[in-house]
């Protein structure tokens, strides 16, 4: 079907950061599959381990115990707030799961009227009727029929909007610390603890999409630990957590997921052997705490030189956003001719909302290839600034 718009780019092979073209041609890649490939490209240590057990056992269904799955749920559990996960092949399955655990859960307590999720603008939570409907992106909801109710969208940051909102109806509230497709922006720490209150007070349930901006990317291990007393409930995690490999998850406390009994959900392939295999290995990467340390120094990094990038070309780039390696750039000139700019200078970037790009390198980036990508950025914001004074 053709709802993709691509690039004329084919890639046959990567290694680390790079990406090479069909006829050979070498590109520094700032996008890694959009913050997927957090380990880079054939990482050799997840090559081993989906070879190995290639060779054993791919998949069996989920009415079988699968051994992987349990160790895989051990460690996230044992890293982060949650009791227990629920293993997918995507963002969007996980996020299905997040909204189907908030409801369930008001309903096994006796209130099955608290059905509204509220969400935000410039949200994106995947492309399954239930995730398009939870961010309320009007681009994506057109032609697919009516809005489903049961889903409420308020201003970005908003907590008094949000105040107003919540009542006797409300399940949860749903939102990226960061966020990704919508511009790089970050949840300020005093509202996300406000919000984390008043889910306390009211009984709500709290949803974090760490899909884009967890697992590292942040410089800690998922995006809420910068702030504390902001835990969520239900937390959606992927992209990073197969390393390319499709593996979604779920993770909730006992009591967010009390209504998620057997036949209250399932799946045919998430958790399969080969996916929780690669799981295990990405994310034993990911937790170390010097591997978070390298990714707040490459950070440091870009931030430091884009400060410097942002004073040379005012004309071009009018802000920087994100946190960690999650980077926004949110530009004066339009930002897929600047996509196009860097990829003159065989640079990958990633566009997003409000006009900006995003930089999503693999986290092991080092900080000479940092450096490299700053060189094609200047070059690309020295086109960009010659165009514009051509056009004029």
């Amino acid at each position: 079907m053709g709802v993709y718009s691509r690039t004329p780019l084919a890639f046959e092979r990567g290694e680390g950061a790079r990406l090479y073209t069909t006829d050979g041609e070498a590109y520094l890649d700032c996008m890694a599959g959009i913050a997927v490939n957090a380990l880079g490209h054939a990482n050799p240590k997840l090559v081993a381990v989906l070879k190995e057990q290639a060779e054993k056992l791919w998949h069996v269904s989920n009415v079988f115990t699968i051994p992987g799955q349990e160790r895989l749920a051990k460690a996230l559990t044992d890293a982060t707030f949650a009791d227990v996960v629920f293993f997918g092949n995507s963002g969007s399955e996980a996020i299905e799961c997040a909204i189907k655990t908030a409801r369930k859960y008001h309903w096994a307590k006796g209130q099955p009227e608290r059905v509204d999720i509220i969400g935000f603008d410039g949200s994106f939570h995947g492309r399954t009727l239930g995730a398009i409907n939870a961010a309320g992106n009007p681009n994506y909801l057109e032609g697919f029929g009516p809005p489903l109710p049961g889903f409420i969208h308020l201003p970005f940051g908003d907590f008094e909007a949000i105040k107003a909102a919540v009542g006797p109806t409300t399940a949860a509230i749903i939102l990226e610390p960061v966020q990704g497709e919508g511009g790089a922006r970050a949840w300020q720490d005093d509202v996300l603890r406000a919000i984390r209150q008043l889910c306390d007070e009211t009984a709500t349930l709290l949803i974090y999409d760490e899909i884009q901006c967890g697992l590292a990317r942040s410089g800690k291990l998922f995006a809420h630990e910068w702030v504390e007393g902001a835990t969520p409930d239900i937390m959606a995690i992927a992209k990073a957590l197969g390393g390319g490999f499709p593996v979604g998850a779920c993770l909730a406390t006992a009591e967010a997921a009390r209504g998620m009994v057997v036949g209250s959900h399932g799946s045919t392939y998430g958790g399969n052997p080969l996916a929780m295999a690669v799981g295990e290995a990405s994310l034993a990467e990911l937790v170390k705490p010097e591997f978070q340390a390298h990714v707040r120094e490459v950070a440091g990094y870009f931030t430091q030189q884009l400060s410097g990038l942002t004073e040379r070309y005012p004309d071009v780039v009018e802000d920087i956003r994100g946190k960690g390696l999650l980077i926004g750039l949110k530009l004066k000139t339009p930002n897929r001719e600047f996509m196009q700019h860097a990829r003159d200078q065989h640079l990958l970037i990633a566009g997003g909302g409000d006009n900006c790009v995003r930089l999503l390198p693999p986290l092991n980036l080092t900080i000479a290839e940092a450096s490299e990508a700053m060189e094609k950025l200047e070059r690309a914001c020295e086109t960009a600034r010659s165009r514009a004074k051509a056009a004029a």
